[in-house]
Formats: C-alpha cells, structure tokens, sequence
C-alpha cells in the first residue's frame, strides 16, 4: 500500500512539473492575441513567410502574420497581418518578404513612407518586394560568371 502511494506521489510530482514548464514555455514564446488592427498585402512569391511570422520595423517586431492565400484571379499571393495598435503607419509604406539571416526563417518587412494619410484596419499595402530565393540568385552568379568568360 505505501508503494502505491508513494508512486501516486511522484506522478503528481512529474504532471505539476510538466504543467509549469509548459506554462513557462507559453509565457515566454511571445504568443499572444493580436489586439492590434489587420492591414493586408499581395506579392508575387512568400517563399517561407507562414503564418505566425513577424512583422518588422527598422528590426522591431510590432505585429504578426495571420494569413495567407491566393488571389485566384491575379495568382498572388495575399497576406494578411496584424499590427499592434500603438504602430500607425503611412498610406505609402513599402512591404517585403526578408529573411532572417542565411538559414533562419522569413519576416514581413515593413518600411514607412512620408505620406500624411495613415493606413486604416483593413486597408491594402501596396508597395511590396516578393521573397528573394538564395537559389535562383546563387545560379544566376554562377552562370552569368561563367558566360563572360567564354
């Protein structure tokens, strides 16, 4: 009887321990609602921007993606993020799909115009940059190298 008590013991031990690691793993992931207002954007290609990827200014992160899908009359992608509701940005404010370092994941980039007009919740970036492929430009260095000398 004490052995199975004692082994009772411990597994409320273990599932207390897991509970709180979990909790603190929550916690610290930055996971929250958006709380902000949604903006959307069209590119030509978001190779490996998902959803849940950040949205940046001059490196800060003040928002978050929340969607994509595709425009099936243009055949472009359509994002949809959110922005934190403190982050008011101009009508001309420029996007970009911009990796995270060489290997590291994609972010949606964000630059802001000088226009006076602000952009609404709901409203259209319309200056954007599709995601560069490391692939396609290494390729073309190498072939264009290549040509030169012949």
């Amino acid at each position: 009887m004490s052995r199975n008590l004692l082994e009772t013991l411990l597994g409320a031990v273990v599932l207390i321990v897991a509970v709180g690691f979990l909790a603190f793993a929550y916690s610290s992931s930055q996971i929250q609602e958006s709380g902000g207002y949604e903006l959307m954007a069209r590119f030509d290609k978001v190779d490996g921007l998902e959803p849940g990827s950040d949205v940046r200014i001059s490196g800060i992160k003040v928002g978050t993606v929340l969607d994509q899908t595709l425009d099936p009359e243009t055949y472009r992608a359509e994002v949809r993020f959110s922005l934190r509701e403190n982050v008011r940005l101009p009508a001309d404010t420029s996007a970009a799909v911009v990796s995270n370092g060489l290997l590291g994941g994609k972010y949606l980039a964000l630059v802001p115009g000088g226009d006076i007009e602000m952009l609404e919740a709901g409203d259209e970036v319309t200056l954007t940059q599709s995601a560069v492929n490391l692939e396609d430009l290494i390729g073309h260095m190498i072939f264009s190298q290549g040509a030169g000398e012949q």
